[in-house]
């Protein structure tokens, strides 16, 4: 793709590019400070749970948090909080989030399901009309920082919400192996060419512990995501290991219980990055 010289008139691009797309207002009840959007080049490398683990670190320093679940066709992000309140209506076409334990306000499809495991079988455009309507249909009420779980790629999901959501920034998800590494580029292009700022990475999976001399081992082989982070000039908000606890908290939904406070410096230098925005 040729660099943007910022003349439209001449642009072969002009009327379907970000910088010309309005961005879709929120719901008039609404109140959101603060949108962050998560992402990642590949699916597996625990961008949900990264999504889950930053807001409940948000919800515990004292905000008010929210989530919404844009991966449509693989919605996890209920199961890690044990959420299976059905999304409700005001009576005048928009809807009302569910809450979690600790008050984080969730939109997801799987809320919307009467069977939580059928699958949504929806094409692209679908899908993208579907997170449009979970910014815009949403009453996000009084919330301080929104994340977006994103899926994995840079297809039309993550494509929709860089151009009609007003995101502050992105997180990139990454974990140590050589391939992912490529990935994690991919996606880091994709945030510059849309001009979206990235507010740091997390690699998921560095290194296991062991629980006998408490040795970190690094199974998926040497990280290089200090490189990628240098390369693009971006920060390392943190590397978090593999945590057989952590995992089981998340499959009995009770994610707001971990006592794993691998992100907690990670949300504190995302606030920091908002609030100079």
């Amino acid at each position: 793709m040729s660099e943007c010289t910022h003349d439209c008139s001449t642009c072969a691009h002009s009327g379907n590019c970000s910088s010309q797309i309005q961005k879709d207002a929120p719901n008039k009840k609404s109140s959101v400070g603060h949108i962050i959007a998560v992402v990642s080049g590949k699916g597996g490398v625990g961008k949900s749970l990264v999504t889950s683990m930053l807001a409940v670190h948000m919800s515990r320093l004292g905000y008010r948090v929210g989530i919404l679940d844009a991966d449509i066709t693989g919605p996890s992000i209920p199961k890690a909080f044990g959420l299976h309140d059905e999304v409700e209506g005001d009576g005048e076409g928009s809807m009302i989030p569910p809450q979690t334990t600790t008050g984080i306000q969730m939109m997801s499809v799987n809320l919307m399901l009467n069977d939580e495991s059928a699958p949504v079988v929806w094409r692209g455009s679908l899908i993208s009309t579907t997170v449009r309507q979970f910014w815009k249909d949403t009453i996000w009420d009084g919330i301080d920082y929104l994340f977006i779980d994103c899926p994995p790629g840079t297809g039309d999901v993550p494509l929709t919400v860089f151009q009609y959501i007003p995101i502050d920034g992105i997180v990139i998800v990454s974990s140590p192996q050589e391939l992912v590494s490529m990935i994690v580029k991919k996606a880091a292009n994709m945030a510059d060419m849309m001009k979206v700022p990235v507010l740091g990475l997390v690699e998921n999976m560095s290194y296991v512990k062991c629980p006998d001399c408490g040795k970190e081992l690094h199974i998926f082989g040497d990280s290089h995501i200090e490189q990628i982070a240098d390369e693009f000039g971006y920060d390392l908000l943190a590397k978090m290991p593999i945590d057989t606890e952590v995992a089981s908290y998340v499959d009995k939904g009770w994610i707001e219980l971990t006592k794993a406070n691998y992100l907690e410096d990670a949300a504190k230098k995302i606030i920091e990055k908002c609030n100079k925005q």
